[in-house]
């Protein structure tokens, strides 16, 4: 099977677009508007971009009607946003923040979640996710899509503080991923969770580059 999606139609019932590029991690981005609205919400295009400095991005669909994402108007407006790691206990109230709901009603409330404040903004923080990325805002690009759903707001942001609960650091420094369980977005309506890994590292590579990949300072 092979076809082009810009000309032909696909011959599946389901892309299978979305469902090639998997695991895809979750970013569970928490936000606020310069009025003091909350806003919660997961995006499945999210990722890190460099670790030096490190930065992440996500990229946000419009939605049909052409309006922005409640996520892009705050970090633009405020300069912020957090990222909360989702794990597979949270994974019902993740579901429930992709919700979309008129403006001013709380996603974090619907979701029954806890919340503290960030350090550095007035941003709210999952209290219950065991990692959170503090964000600010660089910039963002747009990129037109063939419909409003289809364009999108691409938004980096440099990582300008990381928490890390105490009880999912290993004694050998690292994040016990195992004991956390996060969880991917597959495709169609699927998603999956981290609970196993393997090891392997890059033959006769410099210990530069043994260490940008292992993530040591």
């Amino acid at each position: 099977m092979k076809y082009m999606p810009n000309s032909e139609k696909c011959p599946l019932p389901y892309s299978p677009f979305k469902s090639c590029t998997v695991p895809r991690p979750i970013g569970w981005l928490s936000s606020i508007s310069p009025d003091g609205v909350e806003n919660l919400a997961p995006y499945s295009q999210w990722q890190n971009l460099t670790f030096d400095p490190p930065m992440v991005m996500f990229a946000a669909n419009q939605y049909p009607d052409g309006r922005r994402k409640d996520t892009v108007i705050n970090a633009e407006k405020t300069g912020w946003f957090v990222w909360n790691m989702v794990t597979f206990d949270l994974k019902d109230a993740m579901n429930t923040s992709a919700m979309a709901v008129p403006y001013g009603e709380s996603e974090i409330g619907l979701a029954g979640l806890k919340t503290v404040k960030a350090d550095l903004s007035d941003v709210p923080m999952v209290a219950d996710s065991p990692c959170h990325f503090e964000c600010k805002y660089i910039s963002t690009h747009r990129l037109k899509g063939n419909s409003n759903v289809g364009t999108i707001d691409i938004v980096f942001a440099e990582v300008v503080k990381i928490h890390v609960k105490d009880e999912f650091i290993t004694e050998e420094g690292k994040i016990d991923i195992m004991k956390a369980r996060p969880i991917a977005r597959m495709g169609y309506h699927d998603y999956t969770v981290v609970d196993n890994r393997f090891e392997m590292k890059i033959p006769k590579a410099s210990e530069d580059e043994a260490d940008g990949l292992e993530g040591r300072p």
